[in-house]
């Protein structure tokens, strides 16, 4: 019996031994999720722009709390100042300077700042839903869904774009404003308009790679087991997609905020006594050439790329965390 007892003993620890080597219980509890995140931790330029992303938007957030200046009042004595020295006065009061008007450029950033993140986002987040969903449709059921839902894509391409935004938000601008009020009325307005005026790329590029991945053994697989269709689109094939999404997610916020500042510039967006980043660029652009007002546009200008430049730094880290292809 002792030496059953000890047989047992010593075939059990090279059981525990392979169990070890075989199958590590943190490899195994490893979600997709999670490797994704170790993955995208070990891009150094995603990380940074993930800090920069995150420090720009506290500061917008915390800004006018910590600095609270109003950024519609008018300091004629700043102003004043600045075309006597023929270059902006930055000083304690006003740190960045004030515009032409006399108004602080740095309360007008951090005021600004909120409206054009949350359109530039959001925006980008309704196009992003209203493409993956289309084109993961069209994809993968193919003849006459796609048939219908591509010729829908090719109509929205086919229309021009900045006219429909200026009709859309002149016809509907009074109504929203009336319902939610002024600013929240003009952002929602924005967003949708925006949002849905630019989900076709995203389309055409999610049908393209459901097309080609449909096919595929691991989608076979789910089907031979059982799986429903809502599961083979969503959980099994559209991770699968989702790098070519988010490239197109990075390229979509600068456009998103540029497409804000054209209608502000026009008179259809928010109004001029509210702030934007992009209503500032396009308000300052005459002032450029001019030595005591060049900042006025030049640091909404460099919030916007730093902006831009963050999330396309993000979206690379997350395009080669998600794709399984970038891991072989």
């Amino acid at each position: 019996m002792a030496d059953v007892t000890k047989a047992s003993r010593a075939g059990a620890a090279p059981a525990r031994g392979l169990a070890v080597a075989g199958g590590p219980k943190g490899r195994r509890s490893r979600s997709l999720w999670s490797d994704a995140w170790r993955q995208f931790r070990k891009h150094k330029l995603a990380l940074t722009g993930t800090f920069l992303l995150l420090f720009i938007a506290l500061m917008v957030t915390f800004g006018p709390l910590l600095y609270p200046t109003n950024p519609t009042a008018i300091d004629i004595p700043a102003s004043i100042e600045q075309q006597v020295q023929g270059q902006p006065a930055f000083s304690a009061a006003h740190p960045f300077g004030v515009d032409d008007l006399g108004q602080d450029m740095l309360a007008r950033i951090f005021v600004g700042g909120r409206k054009s993140l949350l359109v530039g986002l959001m925006a980008v987040i309704v196009a992003m839903t209203i493409g993956t969903l289309v084109g993961a449709m069209a994809g993968y059921f193919g003849k006459g869904v796609d048939s219908l839902l591509m010729r829908l894509t090719d109509l929205f391409i086919a229309l021009p774009q900045l006219p429909l935004l200026l009709l859309i938000s002149y016809l509907y601008r009074d109504r929203l404003r009336d319902i939610f009020g002024l600013e929240t009325g003009i952002l929602i307005l924005l967003v949708v308009v925006i949002g849905a005026l630019n989900w076709m790329p995203v389309a055409r590029l999610v049908r393209a790679s459901f097309l080609s991945l449909k096919e595929k053994e691991f989608v076979e697989a789910a089907r031979c087991i059982g799986a429903s269709t809502p599961s083979i689109i969503f959980k099994h094939i559209l991770p699968n997609v989702l790098s070519p999404v988010i490239v197109a997610a990075t390229l979509g916020v600068g456009a998103a905020i540029i497409s804000e500042s054209t209608l502000s510039f026009l008179g259809l967006g928010f109004p001029p006594d509210v702030p934007t980043w992009g209503s500032m660029l396009s308000n300052g652009r005459d002032q450029l050439i001019l030595p005591w007002t060049w900042h006025v546009p030049v640091l909404p200008g460099i919030m916007i790329f730093l902006v831009v430049l963050s999330i396309n730094y993000i979206g690379d880290g997350l395009r080669d965390a998600l794709d399984p292809r970038s891991r072989i």
